[in-house]
């Protein structure tokens, strides 16, 4: 039987830290296939997110993925992370924690190789959110050149009156 990385038991450890010094964890992650989070949030193939109990739902930290659900604008999403895609986990307020090395990203020619079994299963991935369709601007016959301005969008705001 293969050993398991220490990894996932140095993650679980940092988190625990983190929690119990009132800290926020937060994990630094690379997105490959395998990775399953919201797109239009990755950054130069990188995400970074908050897993304090207080911004996820039925987190798992196992020794081969960590698992939740978190919301993003408003919509919840089911985030799935493989442990070796995980290169950072630290506390927010002071940067305390550890780094890992980047997983190595495989060669087309070590693809080709793989056997037949692991390249027919499927994978997960999320799909990228798609913006709405602009409409073109509409030119007014009144003579001003300043064009109407953009209707506010997104969530609600609640303004309190005395």
């Amino acid at each position: 039987m293969p050993e398991v990385s220490t990894k996932p038991y140095l993650l679980r450890a940092i988190y625990e830290w983190c929690t119990d010094n009132g800290y926020t964890p937060h994990i630094a992650v690379v997105v490959d296939s395998s990775t399953r989070v919201p797109m239009q949030f990755v950054k130069n193939g990188e995400i970074v997110l908050n897993i304090s109990f207080e911004a996820t739902s039925g987190l798992k930290m196992e020794n081969d993925n960590i698992h939740f659900s978190a919301r993003f604008g408003g919509v919840s999403r089911d985030i799935l992370i493989p442990v070796e895609n995980v290169i950072a986990i630290y506390a927010r307020e002071n940067g305390q924690g550890m780094a890992f090395e980047a997983p190595v990203p495989a060669t087309a020619e070590e693809a080709q190789q793989a056997p037949e079994q692991e390249s027919s299963a499927p994978v997960l991935s999320s799909v990228p959110v798609s913006e709405p369709e602009k409409k073109p601007a509409v030119s007014s016959d009144k003579g001003d050149d300043d064009p109407e301005p953009p209707k506010k969008g997104g969530r609600p705001v609640l303004t309190r009156i005395k």
